[in-house]
């Protein structure tokens, strides 16, 4: 009985160590072969917030006859869960007959530098995003109306910021946002990503992205046979970028402290919704309900469109932030 005791700590023992050391000699290597920069191309332009590169895609103001071109508002538009700036490729252009159009790449994702470590604030974290978006508005919408257009998981970070920073921002577009359905990190769980042997595996574990989010993006569209292989290309493009898995892991270990969906009657500024009718994604009632508890905001559901609106049906999603646009002046 003492033997077999003894063979089975012996065994339990060996199990501990090798948990310990093996997760250390698993390779963990990046599919990319490609800095950011070059990822980007050479006709692209970054901006320096919370010191990492961010990357923009910057539409200048279309100045119309009967418009106000000495001081123009500016539009900045943030992207969802896995995306990046390609997601807004179709309503860029016809935002800038209103403003200034910035979008950008959100730390994790796109072309956006993917720092390993950081002073201060974590990048990849909802507070860090607060203090980007802070930096880009300083650079780029200083002493101008700002509106904020927020997609999916996007919406919600757009959201948070204008309840923590009441009085910066003068109107809101959501698309699909991801509100009701996010939340902050598991409290008390963080931890759990700080385990060294975790830490070196999280790369290798979140890599499936590369082919899991094209499921996503199957999802996500109403008629599945708009996604062409120049989108699947669009939204692979940054896959190329070494260490993106790294930057991935990072932001999937962020802490998240999202509560606006707690605090949306403090929202006071023009808001209008957008969603289509068969969003499988943020469902297509999550965002019926925030109409109604979000003070005076208005809602548009396009009909045939799914998770992307802006990308499925352009035209429809244009159309209703025209709308928004000429209610404003009345």
């Amino acid at each position: 009985m003492k033997r077999a005791l003894k063979i089975l700590l012996r065994v339990l023992l060996g199990l501990v160590v090798a948990a310990l050391i093996v997760p250390f000699f698993i390779p963990v290597e990046t599919s990319g072969t490609k800095t950011y920069q070059e990822a980007a191309g050479s006709a692209t332009s970054f901006a320096k917030a919370q010191g990492i590169d961010i990357y923009t895609d910057v539409t200048e103001f279309d100045c119309q006859q009967d418009s106000d071109c000495d001081n123009p508002p500016i539009f900045i538009l943030l992207h969802g869960f896995g995306a990046n700036t390609f997601s807004y490729r179709f309503v860029t252009e016809p935002l800038s007959t209103y403003g200034d159009v910035i979008a950008y790449d959100r730390p994790g994702f796109g072309f956006t530098e993917r720092p390993s470590s950081w002073k201060g604030e974590n990048p990849y974290g909802s507070a860090g995003n607060d203090l980007i978006l802070d930096e880009l508005i300083a650079q780029y919408a200083s002493n101008r109306d700002v509106y904020l257009v927020g997609h999916s998981a996007g919406g919600t970070q757009a959201a948070q910021y204008v309840v923590d920073n009441p009085g910066a921002v003068t109107g809101l577009i959501l698309i699909s946002p991801a509100i009701l359905t996010t939340g902050g990190s598991p409290s008390g769980f963080n931890w759990i990503f700080s385990i060294p042997q975790l830490d070196h595996l999280g790369p290798l574990l979140v890599s499936s992205i590369a082919s899991s989010g094209m499921d996503l993006l199957d999802r996500s569209w109403f008629d599945k046979s708009k996604i062409t292989d120049d989108i699947k290309a669009g939204y692979r493009a940054p896959l190329e970028i070494i260490g993106w898995e790294e930057g991935f892991w990072e932001f999937n270990r962020a802490p998240r402290t999202f509560d606006v969906k707690n605090r949306l009657s403090e929202i006071k500024i023009p808001t209008l919704l957008i969603t289509g009718d068969t969003d499988l994604v943020v469902a297509t009632a999550d965002t019926e309900a925030l109409a109604t508890m979000i003070e005076g905001s208005k809602l548009v559901v396009v009909p045939n469109s799914g998770h992307l609106a802006q990308e499925e049906t352009p035209v429809e999603t244009m159309q209703a932030i025209d709308d928004y646009w000429n209610g404003l002046s009345k």
